[in-house]
């Protein structure tokens, strides 16, 4: 009896030492370091919105953060993936296999991004996708180490496409960047106009870094849409708006439709040129007084206001963070389960929150280009019109085609 009481106990206290053991083992920063790998366009058509400026909101974060995490050092590596699938694959590939990467923030392309949810799931790595929109990421290519934090095609389509709808531009012709974004900026929106009682009368596809769009332009003329709906972003972007501003498109009676437009955009096209124009976006600097804040202090930086894009790398990165600091773990399951059963309320979000599909819903806004006019600042450039709730901005769990999602 006292043989096998003492057996008893031994076996217990040997299960509650193990237990111990293994839990502070899953609580620990693998390599002593937490790494984060921000992989943007630094160069090319989408170097503005995200770029340099999205590894710079990075490093501030991990700055005003202290630098470190349960007294482990975080170190950011950064790469420019030249708008390049096999680049962004290669290089993310790199970071996790060789450098040890925990964590990689994008500014890319939807094409790019998908191919990296992929990895992410196959390498056991949190992705958050800061840039890239499609919705195909919370949807069919959802992963359970994928969070898609910005905005995405159906919160633009959602709030541009029935803003003009409602405005009476019941008729539309897309001019489309020929891949993966452009392409759902385009179905979601085309849902969008179909809901409403509009029609889609034509579309045309464009390569990405266009520099002419006059035939594009004039077949969007020749359509008579009311509407002609750019699903492209960037330069590509501007570009689009400058040369229909020469046709004297907008003059003759037809309106544009800028389904993807960042400050920079604005600011690089001149309110001369981009007054008037409605867009959704998910920040913009001056909307209130913690806004202006923390902008000024990216500005001070950058020397230039962040975009939505800026802004949200920060907030993600933080985000982040704080996940492990909570847990003492940098270990992937256990940071996505807190960053999704922690609200995110700081100066980008209120009442944010990680949904199953990875889905960080959040409050959008219709914005409005200022006449010359209106403006008093180099960067007093837009209204925000109204406020279009996270319930409204994205897409239903309900609809949701991920596999993570319990129906």
């Amino acid at each position: 009896m006292k043989r096998t009481a003492y057996s008893t106990l031994s076996t217990t206290l040997t299960a509650i030492a193990a237990a111990t053991l293994s839990a502070h083992a899953a609580a620990q920063i693998s390599d002593d370091v937490v790494k984060i790998g921000v992989i943007v366009d630094k160069t090319g058509v989408y170097s503005a919105n995200g770029g340099p400026g999205a590894v710079r909101a990075v490093e501030m974060a991990v700055k005003d953060f202290g630098g470190k995490v349960n007294g482990k050092p975080i170190e950011i590596v950064s790469a420019d993936y030249q708008n390049k699938v096999d680049i962004a694959l290669s290089k993310a590939r790199e970071w996790i296999d060789r450098d040890k990467v925990d964590m990689i923030i994008e500014s890319t392309d939807s094409a790019a991004a998908i191919a990296m949810q992929k990895l992410g799931a196959e390498k056991k790595r949190v992705m958050i996708f800061a840039g890239s929109a499609s919705t195909a990421l919370t949807n069919k290519e959802c992963s359970p180490y994928g969070i898609h934090y910005v905005y995405d095609t159906y919160a633009l389509a959602t709030g541009t496409g029935r803003a003009v709808m409602q405005e009476g531009g019941d008729t539309w012709y897309f001019i489309t960047a020929d891949y993966a974004f452009g392409h759902a900026l385009e179905k979601d929106t085309t849902k969008v106009i179909n809901e409403m009682g509009g029609k889609v009368l034509g579309t045309i596809k464009h390569p990405l870094s266009a520099s002419d769009f006059s035939s594009f332009l004039l077949q969007a003329q020749a359509s008579k849409a009311k509407v002609i709906g750019l699903a492209n972003a960037g330069k590509d972007t501007q570009n689009s708006v400058r040369q229909a501003a020469e046709f004297g498109i907008t003059k003759g009676g037809q309106k544009l439709a800028t389904l993807l437009v960042f400050d920079t955009d604005i600011k690089g096209l001149g309110l001369n040129a981009a007054q008037g124009l409605l867009f959704t976006t998910g920040y913009y600097w001056d909307f209130n007084d913690e806004t202006r804040k923390w902008s000024k202090r990216f500005y001070d930086i950058h020397k230039a206001m962040p975009t939505m894009i800026q802004a949200g790398a920060y907030s993600a990165t933080m985000h982040y963070l704080k996940a492990i600091q909570a847990t003492g773990s940098d270990n992937a399951d256990t940071v996505m389960k807190k960053m999704k059963d922690t609200h995110i309320n700081d100066f980008f979000a209120k009442d944010g929150i990680i949904r199953a599909d990875g889905r960080m819903v959040h409050d959008m806004y219709l914005a409005e280009a200022k006449k010359p006019s209106e403006s008093k600042g180099e960067w007093d450039i837009m209204h925000i019109k109204r406020t279009i709730p996270r319930d409204q901005a994205f897409q239903p769990l309900a609809e949701s085609t991920c596999p993570l999602v319990k129906k």
